[in-house]
């Protein structure tokens, strides 16, 4: 059982240098850009820092985001792209 484990990763970590190295395409990726979360942002009418505390993070990390000096990830990607689908649900779930 721990060799198979072992033999998953391995394909996994051959599978990532091939995309980093540009010889395989990558299966997902989601990328938010910063004209992007601007323009999230602005669907909910807010100002950074009610947005920022809206969904719990740092002013500074949301104008990061904003001017492209940082990207968002993980959860906070996910956050930003549901309020971009329906940001009249997905605030009024936030702002409870």
């Amino acid at each position: 059982m721990k060799k198979e484990l072992f033999n998953e990763l391995m394909q996994s970590v051959t599978q990532m240098d091939e995309i980093r190295r540009g010889e395989r395409a990558s299966s997902r990726e989601v990328y938010i850009a910063s004209e992007q979360v601007k323009r999230i942002r602005s669907l909910t009418k807010l100002s950074q820092a009610k947005f920022a505390k809206v969904i719990d993070v740092e002013i500074g990390t949301l104008q990061n985001w904003e001017q492209g000096r940082r990207n968002p990830t993980g959860p906070a990607r996910a956050l930003l792209r549901a309020i971009e689908k329906d940001p009249q649900h997905v605030l009024a779930a936030l702002i409870d």
